[in-house]
């Protein structure tokens, strides 16, 4: 091990520290029990009998991926140290009135040891109101981490906080460059079963997010990885009732902002009827009237971003375009893409003017200017919170607040629906009494 830094705040597999720190770290049971069935300690996935070993211990299959975690060896943790304290917010932009409040009632929330929800529309600007929290515990030597279910988000998260704060920022995924200690680590919430008793400050954003919602092991793992003194913060744009329950509870402290920080209303998506959409796409066609709505839509040179329910049909999608638009560059993206990075960047630069993309850009990335086509909105991948997090990729930018937004279909759904609804309401708070709910 070159770097000996990189041991501070993880969780370690016997035999993976140098034997001198392996003799002065906390050695944690790998497993414990409940109802008298064993479990990891490390991902909280029951270990079951039929993963036994030779030597009669059992493993975990779970998160063998992070290295086999064993029944008969213990975990190994080394106590976090302290970072170089500083001033290493640099961002110097403005927040709204709006933003300033919930961005207050954070700090105070820290203060009082109190974990927070911030259920805010999309483009209400919450990475930059997270900005003091942050700042306020990076700048007396501690360690803060911003989760995300979504890699991509993750980069994106990654870029802001490299340019908004002078400390190291360190990203963590599965296809990322090893890792380093760093006063912020932005990582995938998978990421977070490396980390034990770690952080002062835990940000998880897109909490709603596939696939940490419902997910027990990845919550399980997000508790570990805090000192027992740490604060979290969650960041929603499309709360679900189990975190309103906790808001019930008093386990959060719930801040919501109804307004999008450049004041404008969030677009209400117009639904277009399609019904023989499938059956051209089967037969290696595009329907003339979409046709017809795409020409419409390239005219104005805006950058489209058309999204697919399922890879294969997107996939076929994307290249029968290129024969109706063969002037146009075109790409692809899903989560199976080797290049996803590289086209998302090309298409937010304008080399690509038509992105065809499965729900993977749902959620957690910007393009200025940009009209939103949903194809299929009608299937049963898209629920409520996932056309409202396409929703709102529209509008989002000040130099563009407005733009076309269409959920072409094959018949109206009870998601479709519900996501109109939600988003008419939030427009409603945004303009009442009700924009920013923060506690006195």
């Amino acid at each position: 091990m070159e770097d000996k830094d990189v041991i501070y705040g993880r969780l370690w597999l016997k035999g993976h520290l140098p034997d001198d720190i392996e003799h002065t770290a906390d050695a944690i049971e790998s497993t414990y029990q409940k109802n008298r069935r064993l479990y990891c300690q490390r991902c909280s996935a029951l270990m079951e009998t039929k993963n036994q070993l030779p030597s009669g211990a059992y493993y975990c299959r779970s998160c063998i991926v992070f290295g086999r975690n064993q029944s008969d060896r213990p975990l190994y943790a080394v106590k976090p140290k302290e970072f170089p304290k500083g001033d290493y917010l640099n961002w110097q932009g403005q927040l709204t009135t709006y933003q300033s409040e919930v961005s207050r009632a954070l700090l105070t929330n820290m203060k009082q040891q109190k974990n927070s929800l911030v259920h805010a529309v999309t483009g209400a600007g919450k990475t930059e109101m997270i900005y003091a929290a942050i700042a306020e515990v990076v700048n007396t030597g501690g360690w803060v981490c911003l989760a995300s279910p979504r890699i991509d988000v993750c980069i994106e998260l990654k870029k802001r906080l490299s340019r908004d704060f002078s400390c190291p920022v360190c990203l963590m995924h599965a296809d990322s460059e090893a890792y380093h200690r760093a006063p912020i680590i932005v990582a995938t919430t998978h990421q977070l079963m490396k980390f034990y008793r770690a952080f002062d400050l835990l940000i998880i954003d897109e909490v709603d997010a596939f696939p940490f919602v419902g997910n027990r092991s990845l919550q399980y793992a997000s508790e570990q990885a805090l000192k027992l003194d740490a604060v979290k913060i969650l960041l929603t744009a499309t709360s679900t009732s189990e975190l309103e329950q906790q808001v019930a509870n008093k386990e959060l402290e719930k801040l919501t902002l109804a307004r999008r920080f450049h004041g404008k209303p969030l677009i209400v998506p117009e639904f277009k009827l399609l019904l023989s959409m499938t059956k051209h796409l089967n037969q290696k066609k595009i329907p003339k009237s979409f046709v017809k709505l795409i020409a419409q839509q390239r005219k104005t040179t805006y950058p489209l971003l058309i999204f697919f329910p399922i890879i294969e049909l997107g996939e076929q999608f994307a290249e029968l375009l290129k024969t109706y638009f063969p002037k146009e560059a075109i790409g692809y993206v899903s989560s199976q893409s080797e290049n996803r990075l590289e086209t998302v960047e090309r298409f937010r630069h304008g080399d690509i003017g038509i992105l065809v993309s499965t729900t993977i850009l749902e959620r957690g990335v910007t393009f200025p200017r940009v009209d939103v086509f949903v194809v299929l909105a009608n299937h049963k991948v898209f629920n409520a919170a996932s056309l409202i997090q396409i929703a709102g990729r529209v509008g989002r930018s000040l130099e563009r607040p407005e733009g076309q937004l269409l959920f072409i279909h094959e018949g109206i759904t009870k998601a479709m629906k519900k996501s109109v609804k939600e988003i008419k309401l939030m427009n409603q708070k945004g303009y009442s009494n009700e924009l920013s709910t923060v506690p006195n």
